[in-house]
């Protein structure tokens, strides 16, 4: 029982750091990405419009939400809620069983 406990709690923990380095990967694209395009519109037309700013928006919009799940930032249903939820479930079947 021990040694499964130790390996589930490994397989969570790495899932959670496979998780960040998904997000990190996808912060470190957008700066350089959108870095590159502010200096291709720089050149372009000195920041006469600038463009590139509607690419750092949407994209910026998804990194939140990406952010949100990874760092459980979302107060209704979070991972805590649903940790809550499973717990709760869990514990409902447990009672359920021992009147059987």
């Amino acid at each position: 029982m021990e040694n499964s406990n130790k390996e589930s709690k490994y397989i969570r923990a790495k899932e959670r750091v496979d998780e960040l380095k998904k997000f990190y990967g996808n912060l470190t694209s957008y700066v350089l990405v959108i870095s590159a395009l502010a200096l291709i519109n720089y050149y372009s037309n000195g920041f006469g419009y600038m463009w590139f700013l509607w690419a750092a928006f949407g994209w910026g919009i998804g990194l939140i939400f990406h952010a949100i799940r990874v760092f459980d930032l979302n107060p209704f249903f979070g991972k805590q809620w649903e940790r809550r939820k499973i717990e709760e479930f869990m514990k409902e079947e447990e009672t359920n069983d021992k009147w059987k």
